[in-house]
């Protein structure tokens, strides 16, 4: 009788340790399987500001150079209505001068 309850015990003892340590293992592939999804989320995340800030760095450069261009041509423009303006002055000018 002490040998049945003995051993019964011991295959208990063996049976609950393997469950155990096949319980461990599920547990670890399920940390790692978190660690890389938390990774590749994080590389996403990562990736995903890197072409936020090239778009941002994009959209400034090309507001500068539509802003120098604007400039240019008002620039251009001021030039040619003071350029009109000197000229209809000689001429108002001219025509007074003229006149006497």
């Amino acid at each position: 009788m002490k040998k049945l309850l003995l051993s019964t015990a011991l295959l208990l003892v063996l049976g609950l340790s393997f469950n155990s340590c096949r319980d461990n293992k599920k547990a670890e592939d399920s940390i790692e399987e978190a660690v890389e999804a938390t990774e590749e989320a994080v590389e996403e995340a990562g990736d995903a500001i890197e072409d936020a800030v090239d778009d941002a760095g994009d959209a400034i450069e090309e507001a500068g150079d539509e802003a120098g261009e604007a400039i240019d041509k008002a620039v251009d423009a001021a030039g040619d209505a003071a350029d009109k303006a000197a000229e209809s002055a000689k001429e108002k000018v001219k025509e007074a001068t003229d006149g006497n």
